[in-house]
């Protein structure tokens, strides 16, 4: 079982940045690989962006491309999002999300364990 906990959402202006953290606890870190998705009011989760287990490949959703950026701290049991530029269609309640493979995916029927969320809302 993995616990995973989100943080860094709240309310920003578009044009700002942002981090989000997702701390998790219960097993090896680094034998998942991790994704962030979002999920706006009414619509379905969607893929944002990816990490292998090491950190070394990352994938990312053609529309955040460029202004996020994902990472992650094996030491400290962390992965991060940090998102520049943001704009009104950014707002969402963003999730992070872990799969047992060493090998990323955008896919999220393929990940293991999800958080809670946390909510970004960007004015514009």
């Amino acid at each position: 079982q993995v616990q995973l906990v989100e943080s860094g959402g709240g309310l920003v202006q578009a044009g700002d940045s942002l981090r989000l953290s997702c701390a998790a606890s219960g097993r090896t870190f680094s034998n998942y690989a991790m994704g962030w998705f979002l999920q706006a009011p009414g619509k379905e989760r969607e893929f944002v962006a990816t990490i292998s287990w090491s950190g070394s490949t990352t994938e990312y959703a053609d529309y955040v491309k460029g202004r996020f950026t994902i990472s992650r701290d094996n030491a400290k049991n962390k992965v991060f999002l940090k998102m520049s530029s943001l704009k009104s269609e950014d707002t969402a309640v963003y999730y992070c999300a872990a799969r047992y493979s060493f090998i990323y995916s955008d896919d999220r029927s393929k990940y293991h364990y999800w958080g809670q969320g946390t909510q970004v809302t960007v004015s514009s």
